[in-house]
């Protein structure tokens, strides 16, 4: 079997898995982290703030999006979203939204229930007495959590951040049932163009793995690094 194996055709393709396919993972990933963070950040402060209605509203869009599967809401947002766009604009024909758009609002809505329960977290492991003390000072609530809350809360979460982070780097990969050139999908046109399919996903499993594996190991010496001794 692994005699008639043809490693050469990962060399020749490199060029165009990196600079194609890895660079739009990449880019993906980067983004999408980001207004996720942002949003999830956002969804955090609803929760815990002191309006009910904002914390409902907030903890009941956290329960539905996690409780969905990611590749349901990928196809959910590429295929219903220019058709509810129509409606509400009542235009004459579906909204043109694009892969790309629709695979970013897609990761930022879905990842950013999940960088909402860990800043949630993260914001609840501040002492009280800290919150207390910035109010004594004169700051009102949102000066609290920009200058004392959230930079430690921050600190706290961000080997949890970055490990949810390599999670949907991972996740990116479902945007191949899309046809978009991501990392595997550029892989897939490969090894169906060559004929090599063992070949390309051995080399594209290998190369998640290297790049997970270093993050994984970056992320414990973020830890190490940011932990407190109390």
């Amino acid at each position: 079997m692994f005699a008639n194996l043809d490693f050469d055709v990962i060399r020749r393709a490199l060029p165009y898995l990196f600079f194609e396919g890895m660079t739009f993972t990449l880019t993906l990933t980067g983004l999408a982290a980001l207004g996720g963070l942002i949003f999830g950040t956002t969804l955090a402060l609803m929760r815990l703030s002191g309006y009910k209605t904002l914390g409902r509203i907030a903890g009941l869009y956290v329960d539905f999006m996690r409780s969905l599967p990611l590749v349901l809401v990928i196809f959910w947002f590429y295929f219903l979203v220019p058709y509810i766009g129509q409606w509400v604009t009542g235009a004459a024909r579906p909204i043109s939204v694009g892969a790309f758009a629709s695979s970013l609002i897609t990761f930022i809505m879905f990842e950013a229930c999940y960088f909402c329960e860990i800043m949630r977290a993260g914001i609840q492991s501040i002492p009280r007495g800290q919150v207390q003390a910035g109010y004594a000072m004169g700051l009102n609530y949102r000066q609290v959590m920009a200058h004392v809350v959230l930079p430690q809360a921050f600190r706290n979460m961000a080997p949890v951040l970055l490990t949810q982070t390599i999670v949907l780097f991972q996740d990116v990969s479902m945007v191949y049932v899309l046809s978009i050139t991501d990392f595997v999908g550029a892989a897939t046109k490969v090894a169906q163009r060559d004929g090599r399919m063992v070949e390309m996903y051995l080399f594209v499993a290998l190369v998640y793995f290297l790049l997970c594996f270093g993050l994984s190991r970056l992320v414990r010496r973020v830890q190490a690094r940011t932990a407190i001794v109390r």
